[in-house]
């Protein structure tokens, strides 16, 4: 049985309630409670009897990650902290539609979550794993990330049947892929109808280039989207800047990818960030095409987010918009993230170092 309602499924808590000779319609209120109304304890469970309230709190944990802090107004890019039960905090972005993609009208909303405290791949450019590594988060920490943003904004709006969230991204602190268990028990909650009913289109997992995780994901038989975090094409750049290219270089991960077109017939994203010096000059559009060209992938390029204590800046924007213009015009798919954050501190990382490190 697992330890937390956040990460129950109607199997293992019907047994539970028969075990305890107890209804077992039970569940689907139970169920409804902890995903859809994002219960923070059994004791918000109105229409379930007391004593049933009193054995689910004695049997799991129901409880929602702590918001230390947020940062970011309402129609902007906003940032959350988030604290658990042990102390360990991670961060979720939540990011409302660009009006030039979906116009002005859009509801869209999607959530960047985190699947570990730090991280072990040394990104260069990256604040998640400036402190190194701590853990893997567990399904129900998974989950209670996109449960607690969504229970945020459902009291402070004042409406119980609210939703914010109607699309996901695995791409804050950590690498999704190297929580590969965890990550894809969480994801089957989000995407179940009984969970909280996200469709696996509108779900997109991120990955720097774990190529074995890549064709695992391929032989899912769900239809979640894939995101390669490139940020260079070619070895040289791309060594210089993630190390995980020694392991998996650009030619292994290519290879994963196209078994992954193979198997699902989706579309990939290519995300690409613009860092000055290293990966912004014109030389390296020919060969982010001839990448993209041959996976059929869309290209993100999203302006690097300067992160305090190392050396890297983001390119001015004359640059990027020459980079999108060459991309485009060798026949990419392209899109240029022009502002989602930088005023936040949006890379991934940054506020929890920072307030961990009680820095102003």
């Amino acid at each position: 049985m697992p330890s937390s309602l956040q990460s129950i499924t109607p199997e293992s808590l019907k047994q539970q309630l028969e075990a305890w000779h107890v209804p077992v319609y039970r569940a689907d209120q139970i169920l409804r409670w902890v995903y859809r109304k994002q219960a923070n304890s059994t004791e918000e469970m109105s229409n379930v009897p007391k004593s049933l309230r009193d054995r689910l709190q004695e049997g799991f944990a129901c409880f929602l990650p702590e918001c230390v802090q947020k940062q970011g107004g309402e129609a902007s890019t906003q940032k959350f902290l988030w604290r658990f039960h042990d102390g360990a905090m991670v961060e979720s972005v939540l990011i409302p539609a660009s009006p030039a993609l979906y116009g002005e009208a859009s509801d869209r909303h999607t959530l960047c979550v985190s699947t570990q405290v730090g991280c072990a791949y040394g990104c260069r450019f990256c604040a998640s794993g400036l402190d190194g590594w701590k853990r893997n988060l567990e399904p129900e920490e998974i989950v209670g990330q996109l449960l607690a943003t969504e229970r945020y904004f459902r009291l402070a709006d004042g409406d119980a049947q609210a939703r914010k969230v109607n699309n996901l991204v695995i791409m804050g602190m950590g690498e999704p892929m190297a929580n590969y268990e965890n990550l894809m028990q969480a994801l089957r909650i989000i995407n179940a109808p009984w969970g909280c009913g996200i469709g696996a289109r509108k779900i997109t997992i991120s990955t720097s280039g774990l190529a074995p995780r890549i064709e695992d994901l391929a032989r899912e038989p769900f239809q979640f989207r894939l995101a390669i975090s490139l940020h260079g094409a070619t070895d040289a750049v791309r060594t210089q800047i993630m190390p995980v290219n020694q392991k998996y270089p650009i030619q292994v991960l290519m290879d994963a990818c196209q078994t992954y077109i193979r198997k699902k017939g989706k579309m990939i994203t290519f995300e690409y960030i613009l860092i000055e010096g290293v990966n912004d000059g014109l030389e390296q559009v020919e060969p982010l095409a001839e990448w993209s060209r041959r996976m059929h992938a869309k290209v993100n390029l999203i302006p690097y987010n300067t992160v305090a204590g190392l050396p890297w800046k983001r390119p001015e924007e004359p640059v990027q918009e020459a980079f999108l213009e060459q991309l485009l015009a060798k026949g990419v798919k392209a899109t240029l993230r022009r502002e989602k954050g930088h005023d936040i501190d949006a890379a991934c990382g940054q506020l929890r170092l920072r307030v961990e490190k009680n820095l102003p």
